[in-house]
């Protein structure tokens, strides 16, 4: 095994165990409490000077929380990190903690939804922040889109449903001359796959919902940057609004990251044996992955992602119709939003088509999650009700 192997399986498996427990529990406990108490009103004061380093109350620090933080850091690669209580608490709480009244940020188009509502909706626009959507794939459209005013650059590389990527040195590298922050959700590669830190981006957000849980049972979300943005992060946006993690879902997450490693492992090799499948199938029109070769970004995927993950979408040829018998009649796929549990789920992306829902996808793209079957058990699914489409 490599030496990198080797560190991820201590952070996963070691890293912060024993301080966590003190008795040599294999599985740390939960500390499923709320509140602390001190023996002396010195004890009382001297912690709550300083509520980022003391366990004071849990909407603070929890000594379980505190752990998964721990490891998280280490594994993307960051000085440290916060936990909270979905995905889009996460997102929501990095972009509030770098904007004020008259800022300007640039996004990448087609993020996630709800980054998208939180961005151009009726939240930040209300408070008089400004937003740019530009084309992701382009460096110069980034570039141009700044203005005096600009504070954040917010990424997704790859996103979550035609996984366009960003030059992330080069876009951190700009952001850094200019003094504006960069955020990336990085929920697609784990940190396994892409460490956004070591190309210069500020803060790395996760909806730990997905591969870092693994087990489809927790909604979570994680930022990891520098000791100073996070220190500001929880002093303000944190403790203030509230998003924050359970300490039992944190242990969930916990026992999710033990197995982080294999899980990512099988999803990629599964997925690029459904994939070359698919590829052999008439009525697939595209295979949007960030890892073919034939991908106009491969070479850019290669230089920042260690392997793609168990998430693809495919252009089909066929009716909304047509796609609806398919998703309907497939066994192993579960239709379902999110993605990156043990199970195989498909989202069609007619789903959104109805009256008042308005989507900038085209009605003809399916979205795979690969889960922890046999590779060979979801092609027979899919090759069963193919001719549907």
């Amino acid at each position: 095994m490599t030496d990198e192997t080797l560190n991820i399986s201590y952070i996963i498996n070691i890293l912060g165990e024993n301080e966590a427990n003190g008795v040599s529990a294999v599985s740390p406990p939960i500390f499923q409490t709320s509140n602390f108490y001190f023996r002396t009103v010195g004890q009382f004061r001297d912690a709550i000077s300083n509520e980022k380093e003391n366990q004071i109350y849990s909407r603070g620090n929890n000594p379980t929380i505190n752990l998964l933080c721990r490891k998280l850091d280490a594994l993307e690669g960051a000085d440290d990190a916060l936990v909270f209580g979905s995905g889009m608490a996460a997102i929501s709480a990095a972009i509030l903690s770098n904007v004020k009244t008259g800022d300007h940020v640039i996004c990448v188009e087609n993020p996630y939804s709800w980054t998208n509502t939180l961005l151009n909706s009726n939240i930040l626009p209300k408070f008089g922040v400004k937003v740019s959507m530009v084309d992701g794939t382009s460096t110069e459209a980034i570039f141009n889109a700044l203005r005096p005013e600009t504070s954040v650059i917010y990424l997704e590389s790859p996103n979550s449903w035609t996984f366009e990527i960003q030059d992330l040195s080069v876009i951190g590298a700009f952001a850094r001359k200019h003094g504006i922050t960069t955020i990336i959700d990085n929920s697609y590669s784990t940190p396994l796959y892409q460490q956004p830190i070591k190309h210069g981006i500020d803060l790395v957000v996760h909806t730990a919902s997905k591969y870092l849980g693994g087990h489809s049972d927790v909604v979570a979300g994680v930022c990891c940057g520098s000791k100073e943005r996070i220190a500001k992060l929880f002093a303000n946006e944190f403790l203030t609004l509230g998003g924050i993690l359970s300490p039992f879902d944190a242990w969930l997450t916990l026992r999710g990251l033990r197995t982080l490693p294999i899980r990512m492992e099988h999803v990629s090799n599964a997925a690029n044996k459904i994939i070359s499948y698919l590829k052999t199938q008439p009525k697939i029109d595209r295979i949007y992955y960030p890892y073919l070769p034939e991908n106009e970004q491969f070479d850019l995927a290669v230089s920042q992602i260690k392997k793609g993950s168990g998430l693809f979408t495919v252009e089909v040829n066929s009716a909304p119709e047509a796609i609806e018998d398919f998703g309907n009649n497939l066994t192993y796929w579960r239709m379902a939003v999110s993605w990156g549990g043990f199970e195989s789920l498909i989202i069609p992306s007619c789903t959104f088509v109805r009256p008042g829902l308005y989507s900038s996808l085209p009605p003809t793209l399916i979205r795979f999650s690969v889960g922890l079957e046999d590779a060979e058990t979801l092609i027979q699914d899919i090759d069963r009700n193919i001719s549907r489409l």
